[in-house]
């Protein structure tokens, strides 16, 4: 019985399809992540503006921008670049800081 010198040996054969399976098998993971980041990320809410409480009215031509909630009091930052103070029960004005 005499052997092809061209035939490769059993175990590089096998050797060699267990690479491509893993290589097949990582590619595939890949996609997977890939596709899953993105459905997650074309899901995502778009940013909504704050809401204030019902109680609060911001002055004439006022928006808010962000707000924040303190014990007693709740701060607003307009679009027209000032804070606003409110009283967090009343709705008065407390304080309006000017940012430069």
């Amino acid at each position: 019985m005499q052997q092809d010198p061209e035939a490769e040996p059993q175990n590089l054969r096998f050797l060699r399809r267990l690479v491509t399976t893993l290589t097949v098998i990582m590619v595939g993971g890949l996609l997977a992540v890939v596709a899953l980041l993105v459905i997650r990320l074309s899901d995502a809410p778009s940013v909504a503006l704050p809401q204030l409480p019902d109680q609060i009215t911001l002055p004439a031509g006022e928006s808010a921008r962000a707000v924040t909630f303190g014990e007693g009091w709740i701060a607003v930052v307009t679009t027209s670049d000032k804070i606003l103070i409110l009283d967090a029960n009343t709705g008065d004005l407390r304080q309006e800081i000017a940012i430069k």
